[in-house]
């Protein structure tokens, strides 16, 4: 079990306060910072403030929608954050959502699979100083090299759906799932091992994006609850928490009540079943569940808030509760 921390990037809170998270990460130990990208920074520039006021700490870029940035854009961001800080980097790439796709970006999701995996293949060129050879079905890249130095970054893939987990399984030297229950991530760790069966390749390490808040308080609990409501009718997401226990939340948030009447309706304990939460006792024995469930490493998305700024108390904990499992932090 490894441990690394993701920034939440909480609509209720400043922005600028990923700054503060990413000191935070560094000062308590951890080697690795994920910066994904949604409604608020673009994920490059923020990784270059973010390299300007920590020291040490390697910074991964995603999962990036492969159908909003395209295979050298990305490439040439990762190459330049890596240049312009000094930092190790890596890159995640994932499939998104509808509504940041089509919605946000007008453009389309189709034959996300296919694009996912096209772009893996032109990304992982391109980082590595080749020059792009992919003439793909829906994206691609031919004939541009890196005019940086190649930061030679590792790959990682989200994945939820059987076609992503086949693509992880091919082309990922690490595969990252979000908001998912140990029993949920036990079931993706199989499919991943079974795709990577079928594809005669050695399954990459699996790493789970958890949200996490060490005695919460109010504002904590509210924030983690706000972030879950949008997941309760989407397709797979539904079905988690269904087994978790939580149908009659799920069938209520299938009806399109108004946003605030469902926020209202979501327990703290469908937050508990997705993440870390709770004292150091009850966070020690969730990481322990997902160890059991197969996932190799945990990253950390802290809750913040007025009582626990940058969630650096919530960090610390998680850190400490992983102490009997290991973790190297």
């Amino acid at each position: 079990m490894r441990l690394s921390v993701s920034l939440g990037f909480w609509q209720d809170r400043p922005p600028e306060e990923a700054l503060d998270t990413a000191r935070a990460a560094e000062a308590a130990g951890y080697p690795e910072l994920w910066i994904g990208e949604m409604a608020t920074w673009d994920a490059f520039a923020l990784g270059t403030a973010i390299g300007a006021v920590t020291s040490r700490i390697s910074l991964t870029f995603g999962p990036l929608a492969v159908t909003v940035r395209d295979p050298a854009t990305i490439a040439m961001g990762v190459a330049s954050v890596a240049a312009l800080t000094g930092r190790a980097t890596g890159v995640a790439l994932g499939t998104s959502s509808d509504v940041v796709v089509r919605g946000w970006h007008g453009r389309s999701r189709d034959r996300a699979a296919t694009a996912l995996a096209e772009s893996a293949r032109a990304v992982r060129q391109l980082l590595a100083g080749e020059k792009s050879a992919v003439d793909g079905k829906v994206v691609g890249s031919r004939g541009y090299r890196l005019r940086l130095p190649a930061p030679e970054s590792p790959l990682t893939i989200a994945a939820f759906g059987p076609r992503a987990l086949d693509v992880a399984a091919r082309h990922a030297d690490r595969m990252v799932v979000n908001l998912v229950s140990p029993a949920a991530a036990a079931t993706l760790v199989r499919g991943l091992r079974a795709a990577a069966e079928r594809a005669g390749t050695t399954p990459p390490p699996v790493a789970a994006w958890v949200v996490a808040a060490a005695d919460p308080p109010a504002s904590a609990l509210e924030q983690l609850r706000r972030g879950v409501v949008g997941y309760l009718a989407a397709p797979g997401y539904a079905d988690m928490f269904r087994a978790e226990g939580f149908g009659d939340l799920i069938d209520f948030a299938r009806t399109r009540p108004h946003p605030r009447e469902l926020l209202a309706a979501v327990p703290a304990e469908a937050i508990a079943a997705v993440g870390l939460f709770g004292s150091r006792t009850e966070i020690a024995a969730k990481i322990g569940d997902y160890a059991a469930a197969g996932i190799d490493e945990l990253a950390i998305v802290p809750a913040t808030s007025d009582e626990d700024p940058a969630g650096a108390k919530t960090l610390a904990a998680c850190r400490s509760a992983a102490v009997p499992f290991d973790a190297p932090v």
